[in-house]
């Protein structure tokens, strides 16, 4: 996007899966992944995002790599071939330096890269069908070697330099492991691992010649320069013979990275393991698993590791899944844990793992809700880049919608919509509406009305009761969107039957519409003034539509638009492709195709909205990314702020609360023995000093003593050995005047025989030469022979393919000459028949019985003409895949003969190092047999000096025991003598160097102290100001006080740790035992509840049985009301009057009142518990 761009990307919560090795640190803080289309750096500490855009065409990265030095990223982009862009990390942003291609090979992806140890050279494994590796001289985008590594079915999964070795390459994969050597310009393997049987997953160099590989069957594997060491499980081999007799797939080891101690690992699904080299020579052994901890509902155990990567001072681990999630953990806590299980943490926050299908945001807070087929709902702040909370579900989540004012959501799943609260640490449901595969739901603007799609209808919902308003039938198929105008006095929908509708929110009536059935919409956008409604759809156009008319489109170049959103300005409006990208589109639409155009997601733009104040644009995708973009050009009113309100039951406000207080006065006991106990220990320390320092000056005064005795003895020695060094260096002198006369002699016969074996050398070398000249041409005429035979056949098949596609077109003329014909003789016949029935109108049945024959026989006819015309399509279809088989068969001949030319040179390369071979060797005897010669001369001269020597020997021999005896006695003296000084010496150097280290933390210290001072006067100046002096003393703390203080302080003393160490079980176990008593309160508050539950339905059951008891009743009252009707009417005739209770109607009517009531008498007290409460607003 330009610098003009009206959005830029801001921050993207995702990682792009199945990238080979994604996580590569730039430096101890830095660390970089990819993320949508591009990559990403991310700042550890500051939870800040740098973007590094991918190409305009690509289709995803494949691979990725550092360089050692970690100033150049490789990233290798799957386009229409396989192509390497080579990032320079110094700058800021990066820039892109180099792009890097197979050349003429055109390659489809590289599935794996890695940087030389010089950075000079890059090696890239493209994959199938070739499976060749390409090595780079990258700075001149040279491809200076290439090598064929695997097969189809010896797939390749990495390739990496050795640490020390530019030129050596590691190969694993499928049955494979082998090692290559860069020389004299190819690649030339140097060993293949015995792994023939095995699935080579991964691999790294643990030293120069040592290699560590996993396989997909658990095994780690060590090879020394080629050859297998040592072999062992990943696993226990207690926990291997479990898998074994379970029949239990073995863990993967699908992650290996070397760190200087020995190796990490991955060890199946989410376990890292640590393996130390031990005393033997090639053996491991495992110190350490660090697992992935459960999420609440337990599928985080099933995440497979897929990468692993360790930061350059080897303080953090981090590792990235399959379903997507990033995990960091700090080395130096897993090595201090001591036998305690080591768990993972998320690097940044989880996110989502699968295509996001809802969007939505609010206008009181900052906040985003996501839902995804991952069976998630998340809340994120896009303002602090943070997720406020997540909830896993046991059903996929289809649609979501926010409440203006941030506080509750409702979820659209698959039997049911839900209504939900937003509490502080929680989404809890508090109202289900029976809409079935909600698709699509929108609250109102402002907030009193909610819309929700159920296939082709809309339903309408008011926000307080939760009573269905409106019912909006129109559609015939799926409604896709559906948008509210700014008034929220209309709502407008679209769907897949091609219609765009615009309904009355009060009265439920279709206003306006538009209908396109070519079109099935996706996506809708209404304007402020609600004048136009703009919608995308499958036929990659823009639609702007006022009063049911198509007034302007706009047309994508070669991409379907998926979502739509309009600013909050009117200006711009941002659209989502089928590709990822994110459009730019100002308003009014342009005639042409202009618009600013950025690639940020690695699939389809699912949905996306601007924020409110309308600084944000937030895009969601089927990748599983979330990507906020800053809107350029747009302030934000300073007058406006956020709620800070949240959601909390009374329930849990009382238990924090309580614990809260538990705590207040626990640290409070705690702080009171630790000052106790801290001040015992300076009393016991200062006793220890004053006891050392008296100590300390003794022996200083002692060591001094000693030596100056020391100095006057190396003195008397000194001159001693200067008066025996005069001596010896007379005598050298005399003997090398002798030695130099003898060698001058022997260098003259030496030098005229090498003046006889040069001449020899030359005659030896012309011969060669033509030797290999005669080679040469035979060599030539034989290529000639060959391509001239080839080329002959080749134009006789050209002379062939020529003559049938003449003759095929021949047929094909003949065959339409035949067809104007029988077309002719059939108008004729038709014309006769015709005369003959207005003629013969008796004759009917006998002419038409013959003309039936007759047109049966043309059937026939045009039937087999049909046949003929089908097998000559079949022969020229057989014709072209000849054609096609012969172009095959040349550029098979082509290769040969190209293979064959690699041959020679191979050959005349290996013939050349040959004869440099025997150069060498040659040269080498010449020095042998001079230095013989030589040798042979000393011998002769030394027998004839050996005679006389002999007798001064014997003399010199007696002498030199008599002074052996001597000087054995001074050198006992002299050794320990100088044992002596060397104990006096080294302890004057200690005592010296402490005395030198004491001073300079007492100069570093009042340096520090008046540093502190001045900063903290400054800090007094801003008195008055509290949030100026806020800041201020947090930079005081921040500069001052650093982690390794703090480290000291807590490793003053191992009492003050045992001390902590009690007091944490202490609060662990009160924690545990709390969590065991809530465990016990829910469970007796679910036995209640399903106790309640299992009365409300026998009361049920009562209520219905007394119902019909009063049905009944009211039947009988009837009938006796009838029959004293009867009696009257009787008795006013005079008739005999029937005798009844006088009380029996009376007594019937009022039966069932005094019944009704009886079992809403027996319903006991309903208890009062968290999930019954309201929840309280606290600010």
């Amino acid at each position: 996007m330009a610098a003009g761009a009206p959005a830029r990307p801001h921050h993207i919560f995702g990682l792009r899966r199945g990238v080979a090795r994604p996580l590569w640190f730039a430096d101890e803080r830095t660390l970089l992944l990819p993320a949508g289309r591009g990559c990403v750096r991310y700042d550890l500490e500051q939870r800040g995002q740098t973007f590094i855009p991918g190409t305009e065409r690509s289709q995803g990265i494949t691979a990725m790599a550092v360089s050692p030095a970690r100033g150049y990223l490789a990233v290798s982009e799957r386009v229409e071939t396989g192509t390497i862009s080579i990032y320079d990390l110094r700058h800021e942003p990066p820039r892109r330096r180099r792009v890097l291609s197979a050349g003429e090979a055109s390659a489809q992806e590289f599935v794996s890269l890695s940087f030389s140890p010089d950075s000079k050279f890059l090696a890239g494994q493209a994959g199938g069908p070739d499976w060749t590796l390409y090595f780079w001289m990258w700075e001149k985008q040279k491809v200076v070697a290439t090598v064929k590594t695997g097969s189809e079915t010896s797939p390749v999964s990495q390739v990496s330099f050795s640490p020390q070795d530019s030129a050596q390459i590691c190969v694993s994969g499928r049955g494979l492991l082998k090692l290559f050597r860069y020389a004299d310009g190819t690649l030339k393997q140097s060993s293949h691992g015995k792994v023939e049987s095995h699935n080579v997953l991964s691999h790294a160099w643990t030293s120069e010649e040592r290699v560590v590989a996993g396989t997909e069957a658990g095994r780690l594997l060590v090879l020394d320069s080629g050859d297998l060491r040592w072999e062992m499980s990943v696993v226990e081999a207690e926990r291997e013979g479990e898998q074994r007799r379970s029949e239990e797939v073995p863990p993967r080891v699908s992650a290996i990275v070397g760190y200087s101690k020995g190796f990490a690992c991955s060890a199946g699904p989410g376990t890292v393991c640590l393996f130390e080299k031990t005393e033997e020579r090639d053996a491991y052994h495992k110190t350490k698993e660090i697992r992935i901890p459960l999420d609440p509902c337990g599928r985080a155990e099933q995440q497979e590791v897929q990468s692993v990567s360790i930061s350059p001072a080897e303080e953090s681990l981090v590792c990235s899944t399959d379903r997507g999630q990033l995990y960091s953990v700090t080395l130096t806590c897993v090595e201090d844990s001591r036998g305690e299980e080591a768990h993972f943490e998320f690097l940044s926050h989880s996110f989502h793992s699968d295509t996001i299908t809802g969007l939505s945001i609010c206008v009181r807070k900052p906040l985003a809700a996501t839902c995804s087929l991952d069976h998630s709902v998340r809340i994120w702040n896009y303002e602090s880049k943070a997720l406020e909370l997540c909830k896993d579900f046991q059903e996929e989540a289809h649609s979501v919608a926010l409440h203006p004012s941030g506080l509750w959501i409702i979820v659209g799943f698959s039997d049911k919509l839900r209504l939900m609260n937003l509490l502080m640490d929680d989404i809890r449901t508090f109202k289900e509406l029976a809409v079935r595969g909600c698709r699509e739901c929108a609250f109102s603007h402002g907030g009193h009305m909610f819309a929700a799609v159920n296939g082709n209808v809309i339903h309408i919902y008011s926000s307080t009761t939760f009573d269905n308003v409106l019912n909006l039938k129109g559609h015939n198929r799926k409604v896709q969107a559906v948008a509210w105008s700014a008034d929220d006095s209309r709502l407008v929908s679209c769907g897949l039957d091609g219609a765009v509708y615009e309904w009355s929110a009060s009265t439920g009536r279709r206003e306006s519409e538009s209908v396109l059935k070519s079109c099935s919409y996706t996506g809708v956008a209404v304007s402020r003034d609600a004048r136009s409604i703009f919608a995308v759809g499958t036929d990659s156009a823009l639609r702007e539509i006022q009063d049911c008319e198509i007034v302007r489109e706009l047309l994508a170049d070669d991409v379907t638009f998926t979502a739509i959103a309009m600013s909050g300005s009117g200006r711009v409006l941002f659209t989502g492709t089928s590709t990822g990208a994110v459009r730019a589109i100002g308003y009014p639409l342009p005639l042409q195709t202009d618009w600013f155009e950025y690639h940020a997601h690695s699939a389809a733009i699912s949905k996306m909205v601007v924020t409110f104040d309308d600084q944000f644009l937030l895009t969601a995708s089927e990748d599983g990314c979330l990507l906020i973009w800053k809107i350029s050009g747009q302030k934000r009113d300073s007058e406006t702020s956020y709620a800070e309100e949240v959601l909390v039951t009374k329930s849990d406000l009382e238990e924090k609360t309580q614990v809260m207080l538990e705590l207040k006065t626990r640290v409070e006991e705690l702080k009171m023995e630790n000052e106790y106990q801290l001040r015992l220990k300076d009393m016991n320390y200062s006793d220890k000093i004053k006891e050392l320092t008296e100590k300390f000056i003794q022996q200083v005064e002692s060591l001094k003593a000693e030596s100056q005795v020391l100095r006057r003895e190396k003195e008397k020695q000194k001159e001693t050995h200067e008066k025996t060094l005069e001596d010896l260096e007379e005598r050298h002198s005399r003997e090398q005047q002798d030695f130099e006369s003898t060698h001058n002699q022997k260098l003259l016969l030496e030098y005229e025989r090498y003046e006889e074996l040069r001449l020899k050398s030359q005659r030896m070398q012309e011969d060669y030469e033509h030797r290999l000249q005669q080679v040469e041409e035979a060599g030539q005429r034989a290529l000639e022979d060959i391509t001239v035979s080839y080329e002959d056949r080749l134009q006789e098949k050209v002379v062939e393919l020529d003559q049938c596609q003449e003759e095929s077109c021949r047929q094909v003329q003949e065959f339409e000459q035949m067809k104007l014909l029988l077309e002719e003789d059939g108008d004729q016949e038709i014309h006769s028949i015709r005369l003959r029935y207005e003629k013969m109108l008796q004759e009917e049945k006998e002419t038409n019985a013959r003309l039936k024959a007759d047109s049966g026989i043309m059937k026939k006819k045009c039937i087999s003409l049909q046949t003929d015309v089908k097998e000559r399509n079949t022969e020229i279809l057989r014709l072209k895949e000849e054609q096609q088989k012969l172009e095959g068969v040349i550029r098979s001949l082509e290769k040969d003969v190209l293979r064959l030319k690699r041959d020679i040179q191979e050959r005349d390369e290996t013939i050349q190092s040959k004869e440099k071979r025997i150069y060498d060797l040659k040269r080498k005897k010449e020095e042998l047999e001079k230095f013989k010669f030589v040798l042979d001369y000393k011998i002769e001269e030394l027998k004839k000096q050996i005679e006389p020597r002999e007798n001064e020997m014997k003399e010199m021999k007696e002498q030199i025991q008599e002074m052996e005896s001597e000087a054995e006695e001074f050198h006992k003296k002299n050794t320990q003598l100088e044992i002596n000084l060397a104990e006096m010496k080294h302890k004057l150097k200690a005592t010296d160097k402490e005395m030198h280290k004491e001073m300079q933390k007492v100069k570093k210290v009042e340096a520090l102290v008046h540093r502190f001072k001045t900063d903290l006067h400054q800090c007094v100046g801003f008195i008055q100001e509290p949030k100026k002096l806020k800041d201020s003393v947090r930079e005081l703390y921040e500069r001052y006080v650093q982690q390794s203080d703090v480290a000291e302080i807590v490793g003053v003393d191992a009492d003050i740790q045992r001390e902590h160490g009690r007091q944490k079980e202490l609060l662990e176990r009160n924690v545990a035992s709390l969590k065991k008593k809530l465990a016990k309160d829910s469970e007796v508050h679910r036995v209640n509840k399903v106790k309640i539950m299992k009365e409300n339905v026998t009361l049920i059951k009562e209520i219905n049985e007394l119902r019909q008891e009063l049905r009944g009743a009211r039947t009988h009252l009837s009938g006796f009301q009838s029959q004293e009707s009867v009696g009257k009417r009787r008795r006013s005739f005079g008739g005999p009057r029937p005798r009844s209770p006088p009380d029996t109607a009376e007594r019937l009517a009022q039966l069932p009142r005094a019944e009704v009531p009886r079992p809403r008498t027996e319903i006991p007290p309903r208890p009062t518990s968290s999930d019954t409460r309201l929840p309280a607003v606290v600010t």
